[in-house]
């Protein structure tokens, strides 16, 4: 199925252009959330139309990821966790408990889903590095310091 962008796509595509893909990726994906459309040719005339104004949205969007990303480079994030003597956690640290504490600690709100964890959870104590993917174009890297607390 042949589809316009409506917003940069990682791995897909830029704004405005005109790609095939899956029909399931575009109807059950895509088109659902907001950032593709069919090409058709009223939708093309639509869109470029409307192309100024989903430039603008898109050069916002940028920007407000690019200052959220500059508040967030090189942040440390103190967690405390229950662990065994050897160092490995009862549990683990997910993108769910660094997005919490985030907002707790520096006050910035991350959605879980743009925590990148290289590796999977954290299962161990000590830094980790964690990337975060404020926008296609933006990825601010962070330390999560695990600490352990004996039980």
């Amino acid at each position: 199925m042949e589809i316009i962008l409506l917003e940069k796509v990682t791995n897909l595509g830029g704004l405005g252009d005109i790609v095939k893909v899956k029909d399931g990726y575009a109807r059950n994906f895509l088109i659902p959330s907001g950032r593709a459309r069919r090409a058709t040719a009223a939708n093309k005339a639509e869109f470029e139309a409307r192309r100024a104004e989903l430039e603008k949205q898109a050069a916002e969007k940028l920007a407000a990821a690019q200052q959220q990303g500059g508040k967030l480079a090189g942040a440390i994030i103190k967690l405390t966790q229950k662990a065994g003597v050897d160092g490995r956690l009862f549990g683990s640290v997910t993108n769910y408990d660094i997005a919490e504490e985030l907002k707790k600690q520096h006050g910035v709100e991350v959605h879980k889903s743009q925590i990148r964890l290289p590796s999977g959870p954290i299962k161990t104590v000590g830094d980790s590095t964690v990337v975060i993917a404020l926008h296609t174009d933006v990825l601010a890297e962070i330390t999560v310091a695990v600490y352990g607390e004996t039980a």
